[in-house]
């Protein structure tokens, strides 16, 4: 067999938070050859709700990050609206705001900092595991150039990997919008807006904006329209409830067409397939689990795969026992998120008034949908 030196212990695909996180966490464990490759050259929004809950606070705090050095605003409250009906409850934790090119920026300087070589600008086409490697992986990247080593990290994000993709959702899945705002007023915490088709979630961000990010359905008649124009999805929101057209009137768009992903999975939990898995191939953040986006905790669950996919790899560990150890902590929460985003779906009125009524039931939901965290000493 022939030998081929590897240039790096792990490569990781995607300079978002998981793939940002894992490689932080890789290099501070001793893995110096670590190499994060980054499609986009400079700093890009993504689409994301850019709530940021105790969990998501306390992965960046042992990552050496702080939110509030970073610009992140305060959130304490919550409500959720209806037609003319509105529940509030305080936050079970706090809570922060924070544009993804903030923070994605501050995680991939962090990376560079702890020892990462960081590829930006350049796209991983393909991976393969070839025996003539010795088993390497060996990745193709757009400018011609090859990389190999031993462990391959997925972290895409929403995007699939070609040759990896996860497996499709039933419906064929959701479409996420985002749009900053200039609102005419701040907005009073997080405040989540259900219309018929959909829901979205409106949040302080930096710099006085409000972040306005929209699920629908797959199949929504008006899902073309609301894609494309900034005022058509105000629009479209504001109509699903009294609050909305409140909180939404007098707001101006910062950018004229939101920012689209289509086919997310919401509720997808990666599973290994029953005749066994690559035991250096390692999935996290939305290659591992999509969590429905109104609990606010994709992001929390994307930092925390990436550190426990990383000790994992420093523990000498196989990439199933990790994926099959990573699923039993996130049954619980998905699926409960899972249930509530059935109830918002079809009976949102109702999910509205039990808000109202049982405040208690409302922050316990909150709380029991955040990640439970990986050991801070242990893999």
């Amino acid at each position: 067999m022939t030998r081929h030196a590897a240039d790096a212990e792990a490569i990781l695909i995607g300079g978002g938070v998981a793939g940002a996180a894992a490689a932080i966490a890789l290099a501070r464990a001793g893995r110096r050859r670590v190499i994060l490759i980054e499609r986009e050259a400079g700093p890009r929004e993504k689409v994301c709700g850019e709530f940021l809950g105790a969990d998501a606070t306390a992965c960046l705090a042992r990552l050496g990050l702080d939110l509030s050095s970073l610009g992140a605003v305060p959130v304490h409250r919550a409500r959720l609206a209806w037609g003319r009906r509105v529940a509030g409850i305080p936050l079970p934790f706090a809570a922060w705001g924070l544009p993804r090119r903030v923070l994605d920026e501050a995680l991939l300087a962090a990376a560079s900092e702890a020892g990462a070589m960081l590829l930006r600008g350049r796209a991983a086409l393909g991976a393969a595991r070839d025996p003539a490697t010795d088993g390497l992986w060996t990745v193709r990247l757009s400018d011609g150039a090859t990389l190999r080593a031993p462990h391959l990290v997925l972290a895409t994000g929403k995007h699939e990997f070609r040759g990896m993709a996860r497996a499709a959702a039933r419906d064929g899945g959701a479409l996420g919008l985002k749009l900053h705002l200039r609102p005419s007023a701040p907005p009073e915490g997080v405040t989540l807006l259900a219309f018929p088709g959909g829901y979205a979630g409106l949040q302080p961000t930096a710099d006085g904006l409000a972040n306005l990010c929209v699920a629908l359905r797959n199949g929504d008649a008006a899902h073309g329209e609301v894609a494309r124009d900034a005022a058509a999805l105000i629009a479209h929101v504001a109509a699903g409830s009294d609050l909305a057209a409140a909180l939404l009137a007098g707001a101006e768009p910062v950018q004229a067409r939101p920012l689209a992903v289509a086919r997310i999975p919401y509720g997808f939990l990666h599973r290994d397939a029953a005749g066994g898995a690559p035991d250096r191939l390692w999935r996290v953040g939305d290659q591992f689990a999509v969590i429905p986006s109104f609990s606010g905790d994709g992001v929390a669950m994307a930092l925390a795969g990436g550190i426990g996919a990383a000790r994992a790899i420093a523990a000498g560990l196989p990439a199933p026992e990790f994926h099959a150890a990573w699923r039993r902590r996130l049954v619980r929460p998905m699926r409960l998120a899972g249930l509530t985003a059935s109830l918002l779906d079809q009976a949102p009125a109702a999910l509205v008034a039990l808000a109202a009524g049982l405040p208690a039931a409302a922050r316990l939901v909150a709380r029991h949908t955040r990640v439970p965290l990986p050991d801070p000493d242990g893999a």
